[in-house]
């Protein structure tokens, strides 16, 4: 079995098929949003119900993630990486011939695990793969793989449905998986040593359980009220996760380290990156909609509509982690929200007969703002950490963002329904619901913003030794347990 230290002499010819999954696992998040109009008119559902195609989604992701650490110490890298592309090539081809929603569904939630596991996969690998020296510039190739999913998702999955019907988007996503499953079978090995530590089964179930049935109570609310149904799910999920916390806190060897939210600098910039991830998705969850039910435009110029503001986003992501380093988090904090505020503030100006125009400066603006928070926050929680809390707070800010996130689109969905959706003037009513909520969000992140602990590291001349030397020890840490941060999907 490779050692950790080996030299590998073509790393990213290693890494292409693992590249090319995390790839696929971003462009498919990201491409549901602009079909939501067109699967509830072929099967006949509410917005409450369609919304699960992304909730469904994001509530996979977050469920697995916290497993993945004690998967990469129990089985092989290549095949670990082998069976979670292969079960996203299947829940694309059960999508593309889903007779009805419930299948279609099914579908969505086998590639919600795939996605699950590759995403920390990817990174774990990255960095037994790729010597010391170039870690930094393979996180980079990672990070812009990414991003890239998200720009062009919208965009490519509204043309295939204008040109042929929403199938074609899953029919595109098998593709990329097969090719994802050659790379991976041709070039890829397994750079990860196996320990296999013992695994508490009850903290497992009681995760995938807790997380589980809160999302799915706060989810059917827009369809089903608090009826009693949604009351036990809600209070199942609450008394499941008390329980799941209390046993982290208590047994020789959690599945997460949960001590680390007890470290304030940690816990603060944590909530306010799940805000604000939140904040973002449920604007993707609305924007498209809006531009198709409320202004009346088809999906394929819907989708060329949110090309902009997503290039225009990764580009800033990637001027917020370079201005972290040198300013902190509270200035980057207070740029990101007034940006955000004046976005969405725009949209509650969006009317039927709105000129596009105005739709793309809401958009832009919203956009540029949402990753000056996004970086800035999730780099300040995680270099609050010590050394031997790193990996499991990586850990806790994916699961937070992914569950958070989907109750957030929950939430917006609900609003949605407030307000009757069956007209044009309806449905721009009702995403104004949402966009309220959105700038509730933003509220939040701007309250915590002044709680957060000022960042040492900024100076004039940029970081100092001891600072980067800190970080390079929380970047090691994160790769021992097989865990890395994952790059949020704007």
């Amino acid at each position: 079995m490779p050692s950790a230290h080996q030299s590998f002499a073509h790393p990213h010819r290693i890494m292409s098929g693992l590249y090319a999954g995390v790839f696929l696992g971003m462009l498919s998040e990201t491409s549901m949003n602009i079909a939501i109009p067109d699967l509830m008119d072929d099967f006949g559902v509410s917005a409450g119900t369609a919304q699960w195609m992304v909730v469904g989604y994001m509530l996979a992701i977050g469920i697995v993630l916290p497993c993945v650490g004690f998967l990469l110490k129990w089985v092989r890298t290549r095949t670990l990486a082998l069976v979670a592309l292969a079960c996203f090539l299947i829940g694309a081809v059960v999508c593309v011939a889903a007779p009805n929603f419930p299948i279609l569904l099914a579908g969505r939630m086998v590639q919600g695990v795939s996605t699950g596991i590759m995403l920390p996969t990817m990174y774990a690998a990255i960095m037994r793969v790729f010597p010391p020296q170039k870690i930094g510039a393979a996180n980079g190739v990672a990070g812009l793989t990414i991003m890239f999913a998200p720009v062009i998702g919208p965009t490519l999955a509204g043309v295939l449905i204008g040109a042929f019907s929403w199938r074609a988007i899953f029919a595109l996503l098998a593709v990329v998986a097969v090719a994802a499953i050659a790379l991976t079978a041709a070039f890829f090995v397994t750079p990860i040593d196996l320990t296999r530590p013992a695994v508490d089964v009850p903290s497992v179930i009681a995760s995938a359980l807790g997380f589980g049935c809160l999302v799915a109570g706060v989810s059917l609310i827009s369809d089903m009220g608090f009826s009693a149904v949604v009351v036990a799910l809600l209070v199942a999920g609450v008394l499941v996760l008390a329980f799941y916390a209390h046993r982290q806190l208590t047994i020789a060897d959690p599945l997460l380290d949960l001590k680390a939210l007890g470290i304030r600098a940690f816990a603060v910039p944590a909530v306010m990156v799940s805000c604000s991830f939140a904040c973002t998705l449920a604007f993707m969850y609305l924007v498209p909609q809006e531009l198709q039910r409320g202004l009346g435009l088809s999906s394929a110029v819907a989708g060329m509509l949110m090309l902009p503001a997503g290039v225009v986003n990764a580009l800033c992501t990637l001027l917020a982690g370079r201005m972290y380093d040198r300013y902190g988090a509270k200035r980057l904090v207070w740029i990101g929200v007034a940006m955000a505020a004046i976005g969405g503030v725009l949209f509650l100006a969006i009317g039927v007969g709105s000129p596009v125009a105005l739709f793309l400066a809401a958009h832009v603006i919203i956009m540029v703002g949402i990753p000056f928070i996004q970086q800035s926050t999730q780099s300040a929680a995680l270099h609050a950490l010590p050394r031997e809390m790193a990996a499991d707070g990586s850990t806790i800010l994916n699961t937070m963002q992914q569950v958070v996130g989907a109750i957030g689109t929950a939430i917006a969905t609900c609003l949605l329904g407030l307000a009757d959706t069956s007209t044009q003037a309806g449905f721009v009513t009702g995403s104004r619901y949402g966009y309220v909520f959105g700038l509730v969000l933003v509220a939040l992140v701007l309250a915590g913003s002044f709680m957060l602990r000022e960042d040492r590291r900024a100076a004039a001349d940029g970081v100092g030794f001891a600072d980067a030397e800190r970080s390079a020890d929380v970047e090691a840490e994160l790769v021992a347990d097989g865990v890395a941060v994952v790059v949020a999907a704007d």
